[in-house]
């Protein structure tokens, strides 16, 4: 069990120190985070909101789950079950027990490659399930674009989609089989309901869950059919189309889909988007499919966004396995990046507005190309003639995707208070309506005086729009509000729907009733109650919700204010340190494992605080003193800051660009203008100084390492953790005078031995200096050694 440090300037809350925090410590083996920062670090996702929990708990085993039910129930507080908190309509966050899978359980528990069949914790990472089963030949194919840090447990709460949904279909199509703990303790096996034997080993209370459950389903079968739209991309409210008597009825979209629909109920399909209002998935049953042998990408270029949209409709009918737009804005911002600039200026020629991105992807390497080829011919016809830039490389593929899949870092890497905002961004309409629509929304964007960024899944419909907004303004929340009723609205006309894939969250709950109908609406809340009948389990999602433009809910709530600092480095550029440290938007891109640098500290340990969104998180909540009058320069965010190693991964790879190292020594600044150096931080920072003098009693030094005791005395002297041995102190030092001369005619070269590889590894200076001198350079040491 951990508990952390907690900000002196803010008294302790109703939370913070709790007798609920003490019995939690007792009862379970995980970690237990209480203090205002760890809340603080818990109450955002990717969305605009700002919930502060009672508090967090990060399990190490389900055990550890079903206790913190257990404790929750008897007390009457909510829980709310977490993954990589990249949710972007408010899902996970709420006043609730936070409980975080992502950490701890995150592992494959039984896999059957014959079978293509896995049963895994919901912690697991979507990339990391991919590594697992890439030796196999095998890959579970809804690839959503947060793949490096998205859990499975995460993308079946919201019933993630993907790129590929037309070839493989959304989350719901992909999931077999749940076990759950309902709130009254019990675990439930959810999965396929064909006879009365698969309910013979329920509990009572359980077989009449699923009796309700399927009473519903057959009662409502009309309405349902009725009230639903006939799309992929539905994925608000419960799925009750799960419930009816011979499972879904999909359209004709299905036909081209890898996945089996179910000729029975499947009650997991009904956990799957349920954003974990009814239960909290311990164990997940995902269907996997064989990896294409062959992938070939044409990037369609157009001239206008309309006839992007509309060429949509044609390009489908060549069974692409994706079609994906990126637009002129992502374009342009992506070229500021430099993580992204070469590739884009690979693949983009002249400027179009509006890039199709279509993937062929099969074992037969000739259809693919063939494939590839009639897309050319298409694009002619329709009057694009040249307009197609073809990716066959592998990973000249890739970099193309890494692009698209950073669609949303590269948006908001917009500088200012003014951002592309997630309310709109996952309506879903057919096919032969999207450019019309598309047109359409661009005309409501205009007439409330902003502009929208446009990008994703062309081959279903659904497309990631957002409106630029200031969410600090309350005229821009307005608009907000206007330019979401004026969208839905547009949606029904068109049949379409209003959540087509990342869920309802706080941002579409409220819209479900003008969606569906009141009736259909009251039956989710039937739905609820039978398995929540307390309404404990993340309340406020999909059924009962708040407004959506409540601002006490928001991350910029009113009054939301960072006062401006006399700062060490020139931040004008973002408007103010506080505008660079809220560049971060929580996307979690910091969290990959796979790849790349950043952020090391995170893969270290698997912690939120040590996370390059964690640390922003904290230091906008101690900018706007949210954690106490002096919480920028107290000792708690200097514990925060303290596992950053100044790696600069993060200004690099994080698509907004923030630079936690600059943002440090920032920090640190204004700590030590506070508190002054510390002995530690004045023996690292002047060790160049005192080293010479140093070495010269090097067999004592060492001694450090070598009697027992002496280690945790220099902790408790010097601040010198005691679990970590010291370089070794040389008594043979290299030498200024230890050179190559010999090589009077040779070409010369600098050698600059560093306080390191002077005091403390001589060796490696002076096997440098020999090599250099063996290939007749004429070395020359630089008398300088003012740095480590």
């Amino acid at each position: 069990m951990t508990k952390l440090h907690s900000f002196p300037d803010k008294a302790t809350s109703s939370h913070g120190d709790s007798a609920l925090a003490e019995r939690l410590c007792n009862e379970v083996e995980g970690d237990v985070l209480f203090d205002p920062a760890s809340r603080g670090r818990y109450s955002t996702d990717a969305s605009h909101y700002q919930i502060e929990p009672i508090g967090v708990v990060v399990p190490k085993t389900a055990d550890d789950i079903a206790h913190v039910i257990a404790i929750a129930a008897e007390q009457g507080l909510p829980v709310l079950p977490r993954g990589a908190g990249t949710s972007q309509c408010g899902q996970t966050v709420g006043e609730a027990i936070v409980v975080d899978v992502s950490k701890n359980l995150n592992q494959v528990l039984d896999f059957d490659a014959d079978a293509r069949t896995a049963w895994v914790e919901p912690g697991i990472v979507l990339d990391q399930l991919n590594a697992f089963l890439k030796p196999h030949g095998l890959w579970f194919p809804v690839d959503v674009s947060t793949s490096s840090r998205a859990t499975i447990g995460g993308m079946t709460g919201n019933n993630s989609c993907g790129a590929r949904s037309i070839r493989y279909g959304p989350m719901r199509d992909n999931v077999r089989a749940i076990e759950a703990i309902l709130m009254d303790g019990e675990t439930m096996r959810f999965g396929e309901i064909s006879d009365n034997a698969a309910t013979a080993a329920l509990t009572e209370r359980q077989q009449s869950l699923v009796a309700g459950l399927l009473d519903i389903g057959h009662r409502e079968a009309t309405e349902i059919t009725n009230r639903f739209p006939d799309l992929m991309r539905r994925v608000g409210g419960y799925n009750l189309d799960a419930l009816m008597p011979d499972g879904p009825k999909p359209g004709p979209w299905a036909d081209a889909t890898a996945s089996t629909t179910p000729l029975h109920p499947n009650l997991a399909h009904l956990l799957v988007g349920s954003e974990g209002t009814l239960a909290f998935s311990t164990r997940i049953q995902i269907d996997l499919q064989s990896l294409p042998a062959h992938k070939v990408l044409g990037i369609c270029h157009f001239p206008t966004f309309f006839e992007a949209m509309d060429s949509t409709r044609h390009i489908v009918n060549l069974d692409p396995a994706a079609v994906e737009l990126v637009d002129s804005t992502m374009i342009d911002l992506a070229r500021e990046i430099p993580l992204f600039r070469a590739t884009v200026d690979k693949f983009v020629r002249g400027e179009p507005e509006a890039l199709l991105l279509v993937e062929f992807a099969g074992n037969d390497r000739d259809t693919q190309f063939r494939g590839l080829k009639q897309l050319g011919e298409l694009m002619a016809d329709l009057g694009f003639p040249g307009a197609v830039v073809e990716a066959v490389d592998p990973e000249f593929q890739k970099a193309v995707w890494e692009v698209r899949k950073s669609g949303l870092n590269i948006m908001m890497s917009m500088k200012g208070d003014g951002k592309p905002i997630s309310f709109i961004e996952d309506c879903a309409v057919r096919l032969e309506d999207l450019a019309e629509y598309t047109d359409r929304l661009t005309q409501v964007f205009t007439k409330h005086g902003t502009t929208g960024t446009w990008y994703a899944h062309a081959s279903v419909g659904c497309l990631h729009v957002r409106p630029v907004l200031n969410l600090k303004s309350n005229v821009d929340v307005q608009k907000m509000r206007a330019i979401a009723e004026e969208a839905f609205a547009m949606v029904r006309q068109y049949k379409g729907s209003h959540s087509g894939e990342h869920g309802d969250g706080l941002v579409r709950s409220e819209f479900h009733e003008p969606m569906y109908g009141g009736r259909i609406t009251k039956t989710f809340e039937e739905v609820k109650d039978a398995f929540d009948p307390a309404g404990l389990y993340n309340p406020g999602k999909i059924v009962h919700p708040a407004k959506m433009d409540d601002r006490t809910l928001f991350r910029y709530k009113p009054g939301y204010n960072t006062p401006p600092l006399q700062t060490a480095f020139d931040w004008s550029e973002w408007g103010g340190f506080g505008g660079a440290v809220e560049m971060c938007n929580n996307n979690g891109a910091c969290r990959k494992f796979d790849a790349g640098v950043m952020c090391p500290s995170f893969r270290a340990t698997g912690d939120e605080k040590h996370l390059t969104r964690g640390r922003a998180n904290t230091l906008r909540l101690a900018l706007s003193g949210q954690l106490g009058a002096e919480a920028f320069t107290s000792d708690a965010l200097h514990e925060t800051m303290k596992l950053c190693v100044g790696c600069k991964g993060c200004k690099r790879e994080c698509p907004t660009g923030v630079d936690m190292a600059k943002m440090k020594m920032e920090f640190l600044h204004h700590y030590n203008k506070r508190h002054g150096l510390r002995l530690f931080d004045r023996l690292v920072a002047y060790l160049p100084r005192y080293a010479g003098a140093a070495s010269k009693i090097a067999p004592l030094l060492n001694l450090r390492d070598r009697i027992p005791g002496l280690a945790g005395l220099s902790e408790a002297l010097l601040g010198f953790s005691s679990k970590r041995k010291l370089p070794v102190w040389s008594s043979n030092p290299f030498r200024l005078d230890e050179t190559g001369s010999e090589n009077a005619g040779g070409p010369e070269v600098v050698l600059w031995a560093d306080t390191f590889s002077t005091y403390f590894e001589p060796e490696n200076a002076r096997a440098a200096a020999k090599v250099l001198g063996a290939a007749g350079y004429r070395v020359h040491l630089a008398k300088s050694r003012a740095r480590p």
